[in-house]
């Protein structure tokens, strides 16, 4: 029903939302009513662009790098109470970089330690609302990832945290599920996207023959923050075209 997904006098912080997946998701729940804000790491909302597929327009921007505890810490939230929380930050470190230790801590640090960090510090604010927390993981998570041990651990992590924070805070009637996208058209998976070969490969593995828009992924999310997922708790929701089949 409509009314199910009007998040009218709801509001909604996408970790992430800057761009991507993450911006995607904002501007689905901000076309259906909600105040949205997000965190990014640039110093202002200026300092994005479509060619970064970004657009940051009607989204209360603030510069947070969650790779350091200390930042997301010190963050001011810039609303006063909090329905949905979205955390869809992610890097990955590419050329074999995650096999050594710089690349392999840089990943874990945002893919997997501030995704606690973050759920700890909105959990009160939540509580009071009963709101929900969504996880963005990633269908490498569920398989290995060639060159990208970091990422693909931190999102198997990814999942696995969904599962025990919706144990665990379902009691507090915080709702914690999750959505593991597969091949979706963003600036990280430009190495596949712009390259026609691995194109043309990545597309005959995906049986609905397309590639994921931050579109596709905004509505899972819509629906697992909306009461029509009431009764989830703890899931994490594959949306990959089929592509993990």
């Amino acid at each position: 029903m409509v009314e199910d997904t009007d998040f009218t006098g709801k509001t909604v912080l996408v970790v992430g939302g800057s761009s991507g997946i993450g911006n995607g998701i904002a501007h689905g729940f901000k076309a259906r009513g909600a105040d949205v804000h997000v965190w990014g790491t640039r110093v202002s909302a200026s300092d994005y662009s479509a060619e970064d597929g970004s657009d940051l327009s009607g989204l209360t921007y603030t510069q947070v790098d969650v790779g350091d505890p200390d930042q997301i810490e010190a963050a001011k939230a810039t609303f006063d109470t909090l329905d949905v929380l979205v955390q869809s930050q992610g890097i990955v470190a590419n050329k074999r970089a995650e096999f050594e230790r710089p690349g392999w801590d840089k990943v874990m640090s945002v893919n997997i330690d501030s995704l606690m960090h973050i759920s700890r510090k909105f959990h009160d604010m939540l509580m009071k609302t009963k709101g929900s927390i969504i996880i963005v993981s990633s269908i490498s998570g569920l398989s290995a990832n060639i060159g990208n041990p970091a990422y693909a651990a931190s999102k198997a992590a990814a999942i696995s945290l969904t599962k025990t924070l919706g144990q665990a805070w379902a009691r507090d009637g915080i709702r914690v599920n999750g959505l593991a996208p597969g091949l979706v058209d963003t600036k990280l998976t430009k190495v596949t996207t712009e390259n026609p070969k691995r194109m043309e490969g990545a597309l005959r593995a995906i049986p609905v023959g397309r590639a994921g828009e931050p579109s596709d992924m905004a509505g899972a999310a819509i629906f697992l923050a909306s009461p029509l997922a009431a009764y989830v708790c703890g899931h994490t929701l594959i949306v990959d075209g089929g592509l993990s089949l």
